[in-house]
């Protein structure tokens, strides 16, 4: 199977929805239930994902709530690994790691639970957006907390103009669709 480099996922772009103005005046949203709604467009995105981890040791697939649960399960099992949620406050069942973040109009927080990562197996951590990456560095912090080594941060898309890349130079960090503006 070719590596995600390989694979050219411009053509997805023509299936992703522009929505502006949402969720604020300003913002120029990328919708991509409009390309998960296509069969071939979704499995062309999964395999490019797949192809860059194949072969890589790879333990665990987390994935960061809501969207990032589209595609992490489908992507743990692509590469025989376990699947991990993590989720917002007071939605996961038993004794729980919990980190904090800020947001433009707030702070926010994140859950996994305790028995979820062993310490040392490898993880990729998948989302469906990189943006300014405060959600994605929560989540470092989570699977660090746990003793979990991070072997790779994956995104469908990168708004590449909010430089949420540079907060994560020490990572292999792969991202499908790229956005300038």
């Amino acid at each position: 199977m070719p590596n995600a480099n390989q694979i050219n996922c411009e053509p997805l772009k023509a299936l992703v929805r522009t929505v502006p103005d949402f969720p604020k005046p300003g913002i120029l949203f990328y919708d991509i239930t409009t390309l998960l709604k296509d069969k071939a467009g979704f499995a062309q995105l999964i395999d490019a994902f797949a192809s860059y981890y194949i072969g890589k040791e790879i333990d665990l697939v987390l994935a960061i709530e809501a969207r990032g649960f589209i595609f992490g399960p489908a992507l743990a099992y692509r590469l025989n690994a376990g699947f991990v949620p993590v989720r917002k406050p007071k939605k996961l069942p038993a004794q729980t790691a919990r980190v904090s973040y800020d947001l433009e109009y707030g702070t926010d927080s994140l859950e996994i639970h305790l028995d979820a990562i062993k310490p040392g197996q490898r993880v990729i951590i998948v989302d469906d957006l990189l943006a300014t990456g405060g959600t994605m560095e929560a989540t470092i912090q989570l699977v660090r907390q746990l003793g979990g080594v991070v072997a790779g941060l994956a995104f469908a898309v990168e708004l590449d103009f909010l430089k949420g890349r540079d907060k994560f130079k020490e990572y292999d960090v792969l991202s499908l669709l790229h956005y300038d503006e």
